[in-house]
């Protein structure tokens, strides 16, 4: 048995970082500050070029389609960005909904 699960209809969307960007909190680990969450991109949003200075990112689009750096990406597609490392712009072509894990805290900049 799991020591923690977390049912997402039992979780919360909260704004994001981004306009057009929510949140949904699955983990936080208390000692590291990092967290796994889910993320739902509304359709059109673009999120800027970030980097987030405390954490690896770690994202796997669920479903719909993303633009990176002129390539369209979709369901399946796992991205990996170092801490420190500017990554984006990232473009919503549809409504992207991605389960991403930042191994510290959220920040950025």
């Amino acid at each position: 048995m799991f020591p923690y699960v977390a049912l997402s209809k039992d979780k919360k969307w909260m704004p994001g970082p981004y306009s057009g960007v929510e949140l949904m909190v699955l983990h936080k680990n208390e000692q590291t500050g990092g967290v796994t969450v889910l993320r739902k991109f509304a359709a059109g949003t673009t999120v800027p070029a970030h980097v987030h200075p405390q954490a690896n990112e770690t994202a796997f689009i669920l479903s719909g389609e993303w633009e990176e750096s002129g390539v369209v990406y979709s369901q399946g597609t796992c991205f990996f960005a170092p801490k420190g490392e500017q990554h984006g712009p990232h473009i919503a072509l549809t409504e992207v909904i991605s389960l991403t894990a930042f191994d510290g805290p959220l920040t950025v900049v």
